[in-house]
């Protein structure tokens, strides 16, 4: 029996999804641009689709802009947003614990002439406003902040650095990574006051190849892809019906189930941690992250790949940070400052709805049957 505790790396695709995928190939495969019946029947599906995904972020429909995945969400944003603000100054703020697809697009924007200020993170994992209100200059043109961290869970203030912005008058756009956040924490973008939030549906049930990007009404982004014209003009290329189809049906299940799903994984997470404490005297809490459904663990004096390798031959996922990491240290650890022995033996392990204790008790066992087996390193 396999127990897959790695769901911040992606999900199981829902019923529900599949279903929806299946009927949009089989029935509604023709080309959205189409004039015939068969494309305005295709063309209808996208357009269902767009409504449910803004009414899950409490948006306008037409502020929803299909993308391929959340990196191509944030690469388009960050990289958007600094091109229309292009007058406003070359000074970018955003933290140290981004993911990647946030990271890398800025640390090639610095090549390009741009200062970037990565906001340090406290032990704990937790970033604060008053360092954006610190950082913020009159040549900042764009803010880019995640919601939920994808490795420690923290929960970050982007309603409270937005009413930052407002207040202080500022002309930088707001960008925020809500890749681990949709679905899993309450929030309507205007709640968060953004002006650009990154999505993406294999983190929500549904497959993989499939993202959006809100663009706030009046914020008005240069075309990412050119070509036909698709999707207002911003991003051209024939729209993959059956995987938009699917994320919508997904995101459907998961408004519908969301304040149980928030119950469950809060329950879970607690669950584990008292297993923890009760079976690993050795093992610590990384951060403190709230969100309900990531939880960072170290085991100090074990190294986190070669027991993620024994999990695994046991029928138990989890993972040693990120997926995009392939093996690599963890930029977002690295920054917490950990000691070393720590920092190697960091495990995130990452809940959906369809976990169970019995998950949980396969979990540590294995970690107990680890600390039996393993060699401690010697770093």
């Amino acid at each position: 029996m396999e127990h897959y505790l790695d769901n911040a790396a992606t999900t199981r695709v829902c019923p529900a999804a599949v279903a929806a995928a299946v009927a949009a190939m089989e029935n509604n495969f023709g080309n959205p641009s189409s004039r015939h019946e068969a494309g305005k029947r295709a063309e209808q599906t996208v357009k269902s689709a767009r409504e449910v995904i803004a009414k899950a972020l409490g948006a306008d429909s037409g502020e929803v802009v299909f993308t391929s995945c959340g990196t191509e969400s944030d690469n388009w944003a960050i990289r958007g947003a600094v091109e229309r603000n292009r007058r406003v100054g070359k000074h970018i703020i955003t933290t140290a614990i981004e993911h990647d697809a946030v990271l890398v697009p800025c640390r090639q924007l610095e090549q390009q002439g741009y200062e970037v200020t990565y906001l340090q993170p406290d032990k704990q994992g937790n970033v604060t406003a008053a360092q954006v209100a610190e950082a913020l200059r009159e040549d900042t043109a764009l803010v880019s902040v995640m919601l939920v961290n994808n490795e420690l869970g923290t929960v970050l203030p982007v309603a409270e650095i937005a009413k930052v912005l407002r207040e202080r008058r500022s002309k930088a756009l707001l960008h925020c990574d809500a890749v681990q956040g949709f679905l899993k924490v309450p929030f309507t973008v205007k709640e968060l006051g953004v002006d650009l939030l990154s999505i993406s549906g294999h983190k929500v049930h549904a497959p993989k190849g499939i993202g959006a990007l809100y663009i706030r009404k009046g914020v008005r982004l240069p075309a990412y892809l050119l070509g036909g014209g698709q999707e207002g003009g911003l991003r051209s290329g024939t729209e993959p019906v059956a995987q938009i189809a699917a994320f919508a049906a997904a995101v459907e299940e998961g408004m519908k189930n969301f304040a149980a799903e928030q119950a469950h994984l809060t329950d879970l997470k607690a669950y584990t941690l008292a297993r923890m404490n009760e079976l690993l005297p050795n093992a610590k809490r990384v951060g403190n992250g709230e969100a309900p459904h990531v939880l960072a663990i170290t085991l100090p004096g074990y190294k986190s790949e070669v027991v993620v390798r024994f999990l695994s031959g046991r029928g138990v996922y989890v993972s040693s940070g990120s997926a995009c990491h392939k093996g690599k240290p963890s930029h977002v650890f690295a920054a917490l400052k950990l000691d070393k022995k720590q920092l190697d033996g960091v495990l995130r392990v990452s809940f959906c709805g369809d976990n169970t204790k019995e998950d949980v008790d396969a979990l540590m066992e294995g970690l107990v049957q680890a600390g039996q087996q393993l060699f401690t390193s010697l770093s």
